[in-house]
Order: structure tokens, then C-alpha cells, then sequence
């Protein structure tokens, strides 16, 4: 029997594959799962369990947080990337590091066919194959619900003959899990005007505000409130806090990588949170144009990572610069959380370039001199001087846009 990996997630799309493949291929099936989330020890064995039942004899779970965080997650951080300034590539980066390890995987069990559970019309087929062919061009891809066309009344069908009795009752939103956000797609998704109704989203259970302290080291987070432990376990903390106040919940509208706009819900109270938070210490401590590039390269980074490009050289390239800009990006950050919203209070940092006791902005300079103030302001218009000076009579003179103010 050929060896093949399938990209298994455990619900209808995968599931489908895994019999396809195994029954009308007749293939021996290496189904994979990588955890992103933090799945639980009893529903991991819950999983192998009906697989087996099902005579699936090598599925695999590989829990994937540390490194998810380290790889991926923590640039975001660094970038402060939120794609069309709202979304924090929640499922691009998650897609991209499964299929990273799936690659993986399938080379070292000298598999000769991989598999995903892709459509034809979504991004995903795009980051798993591309990432597939760069990785392991010998390796030829199987999509058997893209290749086949298949809906999915068909699928649940065919598994109906094959006595596979799961639950695979379509529910009004499909949801996306991911420690650095959750997706929703719905009915309103799918037009321009409609929001997600409160059934969408997880429960609002706090209505007071909180609030609380998140620590920076070197641009990782490191504690909250003063407790302090590692990235992921905060992340995970201050999602539930944030969540339980309804905070993140957005509305996602982008160009998908085929060309075509998408528009999907999203829930983001730990992402958002953090990157406001990071972004608010930053702009105390780093330079003007420290600022400058990183926001600009954080726009084609979160580009690139959101179409599938991650392996690019230039992203580690833009990675070790973002690395670089985070040295004295130390000090704890104050918020405030309210129902649906929050507030950065505001920081303290040892390297904050604000408390500089020269100068207060607007109120005192123990710097400059009157007359050093006066030459700089005249240097600095100096070049638009000289421009409209030999302008004035050109009928090009942009100072006429002005006329009619008297």
C-alpha cells in the first residue's frame, strides 16, 4: 500500500479524506494533527480512539504552542502586525506552521503522497501546496475534495455507506480555534452589511472594569498583574480575561490571495490586547524612525505571511530587524478592560525616551535657546521658501489652492 500524511483536523472535510483514501485509493493513511490551541490530553484520546475503532491504526498529534509562539506569533508581536489594521492572521499563521510540520513529517516517515482537505476556493489550498512544493517537490499533493468537487452533502454520503455515524450536523457558525484568535464565518459573512448576532461569539460574563498589568521583556511578553511565567500561558490568560468582556470582536474584510475579497468575523481579545499594549510601549521607548520602518515593513511582512510566503528569505531578514528594534523594549503597560472595549492607560519603562527631564513637550525647554529654536524653524522651511520664491508668478503656484481664505 502507498504511504500517504493527511492533514487532519478531525472534522467533516478531513474525515471524508481519511476514508477516501484509505477505501476507494486504498492507501495506507497517516492521519496528523497539529495543535494549535492546546486540545486536551482526553480529547486527544478520545480522537484515537474512534479512529481506531475505524481500523486507523497510525494517527499522530503533534502539540505545537511553544513553537507556534516562537516562530510565529511572537514577529506579530514584535510587528504589531494586524492585517487591513484588524486582523492578527489568526488562521495564516496557523496554517503556515502545519503545513510546515507536515512537510516535515512527511519526509521523515518516507511517505510518498501528502494530503490536506482544502476547497478550491479558499486561501488554505494556497499556504499548504505552495509550502508543500518548496519543501517536498517529490512529494506529490492530494486534495480529494478540491480534485473531486465534492459538496458536502456528498461527502456526509459517502460516509453514511462506510457506517461512519458521527455528528457532522452543519451548525450556523463555523468557528476557527487558535491561541492567537478565533475566525467565525456565517450566513452574514457572506454579504457586505450584516453583523454577527451575540449567538456568534463566546459569552459575556464580566460587565465591571479591570484592570490589569502586562510586563515586557525585550519585547516578549513576561507577566501579568505581576505574575509572571511563560508567553503562552499568558496569552492564554489574558484571552479569557478579555474575552469574558467581549472584547476583540471584529469584522474582517480583505483581498483573499485568489483575488477575491473575504469577509469573516473574528475574535481577538488576547491578540489585540497584547499588540495595542506592545505598540503603546514602543512608541515611548524606540526612535522616530525605528517606528517608521517597522510600521512599514510590518505591513508587506503580515502580506507575505498572510499569502502563504513565509519560507521568502526576506521575512527572516525582516524578522532580525524587528528582533533587533526590541533590545529595551521593557516596562509594564496599564489597561483598563470594560465591556466590548478597552483602554491603554498608559506605561512605565526604564528606557522611556518621554521621561528625558530636559524638556516637556509644550511646557518647558532646558535644551535649545530662543534664537536656537528661531534658526531651526527657518532651516526647516527653507527649501518651500526658495520653491515658492521662484514660483510666485508661475501659473503652476500651488499657494493659489489657498486664495480664497480672505
Amino acid at each position: 500500500m502507498k504511504k500517504i500524511v493527511l492533514a487532519y483536523s478531525g472534522g467533516l472535510d478531513t474525515t471524508y479524506c481519511l476514508f477516501y483514501l484509505k477505501k476507494i485509493k486504498n492507501m495506507d493513511v497517516y492521519p496528523i494533527m497539529i495543535d494549535t490551541y492546546g486540545i486536551s490530553t482526553k480529547n486527544i484520546e478520545c480522537i484515537k480512539k474512534n479512529l481506531l475503532q475505524l481500523d486507523i491504526k497510525n494517527f499522530k498529534c503533534l502539540n505545537l504552542l511553544n513553537q507556534y509562539y516562537k516562530y510565529f506569533i511572537k514577529y506579530l508581536i514584535y510587528g504589531n502586525v494586524l492585517k487591513n489594521n484588524t486582523y492578527p492572521l489568526s488562521v495564516s499563521a496557523e496554517r503556515t506552521i502545519q503545513a510546515i510540520a507536515i512537510a516535515q513529517y512527511t519526509k521523515s516517515i518516507n511517505a510518498e503522497y501528502v494530503a490536506h482537505g482544502s476547497t478550491g476556493a479558499g486561501n488554505d489550498q494556497v499556504r499548504f501546496d505552495m509550502i508543500f512544493n518548496i519543501l517536498i517537490p517529490n512529494i506529490k499533493i492530494i486534495t480529494p475534495i478540491r480534485d473531486n468537487k465534492i459538496t458536502r452533502e456528498e461527502e456526509i454520503e459517502f460516509l453514511k455507506k462506510y457506517n461512519i455515524h458521527m455528528d457532522f450536523s452543519k451548525s450556523k457558525y463555523s468557528v476557527n480555534k487558535g491561541i492567537w484568535g478565533n475566525s467565525i464565518g456565517g450566513s452574514e459573512t457572506l454579504n457586505s452589511y450584516q453583523y454577527l448576532s451575540e449567538e456568534a461569539f463566546q459569552k459575556v460574563t464580566y460587565n465591571n472594569k479591570k484592570r490589569i498589568k502586562i510586563s515586557f521583556r525585550k519585547g516578549e511578553i513576561c507577566g501579568l498583574n505581576d505574575k509572571f511565567d511563560n508567553p503562552v500561558n499568558i496569552i492564554k490568560y489574558i484571552e479569557e480575561i478579555g474575552t469574558n468582556f467581549g472584547i476583540g470582536r471584529d469584522i474582517h474584510v480583505g483581498d483573499t490571495i485568489l483575488g477575491i475579497k473575504g469577509r469573516i468575523g473574528i475574535e481577538i481579545a488576547a491578540p489585540i490586547i497584547i499588540i495595542k499594549s506592545h505598540h503603546a510601549l514602543e512608541k515611548h521607548i524606540l526612535s522616530k524612525w525605528q517606528l517608521y520602518w517597522k510600521d512599514t515593513l510590518s505591513i508587506w511582512y503580515g502580506n507575505q505571511l498572510h499569502e502563504g510566503n513565509v519560507l521568502d528569505p526576506a521575512m527572516r531578514d525582516i524578522e532580525s530587524f524587528f528582533e533587533n528594534t526590541q533590545f529595551n523594549v521593557t516596562g509594564d503597560v496599564y489597561i483598563s478592560l470594560y465591556p466590548y472595549r478597552f483602554v491603554i492607560e498608559g506605561i512605565k519603562s526604564d528606557y522611556d525616551l518621554m521621561s528625558f527631564q530636559s524638556n516637556v513637550y509644550g511646557e518647558i525647554n532646558n535644551s535649545w535657546s530662543s534664537n536656537d529654536i528661531k534658526g531651526f524653524i527657518k532651516i526647516m522651511g527653507m527649501s518651500n521658501y526658495i520653491y515658492h520664491c521662484k514660483n510666485e508668478l508661475n501659473d503652476n503656484n500651488y499657494l493659489k489652492k489657498f486664495n480664497d481664505l480672505i
